[in-house]
């Protein structure tokens, strides 16, 4: 694991765009991190229905979650708004 990216145990709904939002600390800023409701059913193979059966998903697979976003900052795969998707 990478010691200059660092997640906390935040993570919040975003109903409109059907993600899951947590942040990570590259080097002191601030970078919001989003996985989509289809990225986490296509992960664990199962359909998610709701915001809690997103967030409950997420905190299972957080570990394996945070090990790919970050492979996608450390190949600075930010979009326009300077956040990593997935």
């Amino acid at each position: 694991m990478n010691q200059s990216i660092i997640f906390t145990d935040l993570q919040r709904w975003d109903s409109e765009a059907e993600q899951v939002v947590f942040p990570a600390q590259v080097m002191g800023a601030n970078i919001n991190c989003r996985v989509s409701v289809a990225h986490l059913s296509n992960f664990v193979g199962r359909k998610i229905e709701c915001e809690s059966q997103a967030l409950a998903v997420f905190d299972e697979y957080r570990f394996d979650i945070e090990e790919k976003m970050e492979e996608l900052i450390e190949r600075e795969a930010f979009d326009e708004n300077g956040e990593i998707s997935w």
